[in-house]
């Protein structure tokens, strides 16, 4: 089972949240899970650093842009997408929980276009956890002000949780996997089989 991780491109290794991004996908690689990414610098970067490094499992789906991104190399597998919203179907398709960590106006997409998708039931009601109490502060004012306007309902707010600490993120993402799956590990033949993937580097 695959957890993806979403977050910005621009942090680097020496910053805070490049290093929680490692702690918490090595956490989640521990726990079984495959960690995917969107396969470029910085969080993305720290994500599949984390897993790879714990000897887990560390996918991406990277994006073809016209200054390119090129994929990290954390990766055991990855593909480049060219178009964004080919690159976020890959990354729910496969999911069955989401990391959000800081990010600019990218993450802001992924991340409520993927609370939309739960929302509405389009997609399972899976975990969304968001690391940065801080950092999201206004992102969680902002959700309890469209409960007061009634422009969502009170039980939207538990789609997200809100959290600085890596242990309550897994506990969380864990719970709700146990209590609606039954997960084993399974020898990965295609992964992200809509396109032929690059091999493990050399």
């Amino acid at each position: 089972p695959c957890i993806t991780v979403f977050g910005s491109a621009r942090f680097k290794e020496d910053h805070r949240y490049y290093r929680k991004a490692m702690e918490i996908s090595g956490k989640l690689s521990e726990a079984g899970f495959t960690i995917m990414t969107g396969g470029g610098p910085g969080i993305m970067e720290a994500a599949n650093r984390g897993a790879y490094e714990k000897g887990g499992y560390s996918v991406g789906c990277n994006i073809e842009l016209p200054h390119e991104q090129k994929e990290n190399p954390y990766m055991h597998k990855w593909v480049t997408i060219k178009f964004f919203f080919v690159r976020k179907v890959l990354l729910v398709k496969y999911s069955y929980g989401f990391v959000v960590m800081p990010g600019g106006v990218g993450t802001m997409d992924e991340l409520f276009e993927t609370i939309t998708l739960i929302q509405t039931g389009v997609i399972r009601n899976f975990p969304v956890v968001l690391i940065g109490k801080e950092y999201y502060k206004d992102i969680s004012e902002m959700l309890h002000k469209m409960v007061e306007e009634r422009t969502i309902h009170p039980d939207d707010l538990n789609l997200v949780l809100f959290t600085d600490d890596t242990d309550e993120a897994l506990r969380h993402i864990q719970h709700y996997v146990k209590q609606n799956y039954t997960v084993k590990r399974l020898r990965p033949r295609r992964w992200l089989a809509e396109k032929k993937l690059h091999k493990e580097k050399a």
